[in-house]
């Protein structure tokens, strides 16, 4: 992307831990060090930890704006960078903002992405009557039944959204079932 004589270059990539980040970033500036700022924002991990920079831009004028693209996305578990040559014409703090925004917006949206949804495999040892009532509880994604084995009584394994699981516990709790982590996840 070229604004005002300035070329800016957006590149994402996957990262999930600090290090992941900091490496790929190294890379990148190994990359293009001819380039007067490589300006970046990451967002790790749910919830997702978040940190960006400027590179000697002006405060608030890149890294931020990249950060705000990337919570506007909903995306984690990567890092994208900026990387600007000067074109010899300043853009003003405004310019800068739409420039660093607009730059890893485009990059954004070339990006194939994943949803992922933290989620625990509970194991459920019950008996035959509340099988029926159990398996109505079963709505994917939220609850997915992953496994199931008969013998004395019926054990399930279920895939079950962080967000669903208290509520989920609670309702087996109301019929005196208790579930387990599964360790076989």
């Amino acid at each position: 992307m070229r604004e005002k004589k300035s070329r800016f270059l957006s590149v994402i990539q996957p990262a999930e831990t600090q290090e992941q980040a900091k490496v790929a970033l190294e890379k990148i500036r190994g990359q293009y060090p001819g380039a007067n700022h490589h300006c970046w924002a990451w967002r790790l991990g749910d919830p997702p930890l978040e940190r960006s920079s400027d590179d000697g831009e002006p405060a608030g004028t890149a890294g931020l704006p990249m950060l705000q693209v990337l919570r506007g996305g909903q995306v984690s578990d990567l890092l994208a960078v900026v990387v600007r040559w000067f074109g010899g014409v300043k853009l003003g703090k405004g310019g800068l903002v739409r420039a660093y925004g607009d730059a890893t917006r485009l990059a954004l949206e070339l990006l194939p992405t994943d949803r992922r949804v933290p989620t625990s495999l509970l194991r459920v040892e019950l008996p035959y009557g509340h099988l029926g009532t159990i398996k109505r509880w079963v709505h994917p994604p939220a609850v997915q039944l992953v496994s199931e084995s008969y013998g004395e009584a019926v054990s399930l394994v279920l895939a079950v959204h962080d967000h669903h699981r208290h509520a989920f516990e609670e309702s087996l709790a109301s019929l005196g079932l208790e579930a387990c982590l599964d360790g076989d996840g």
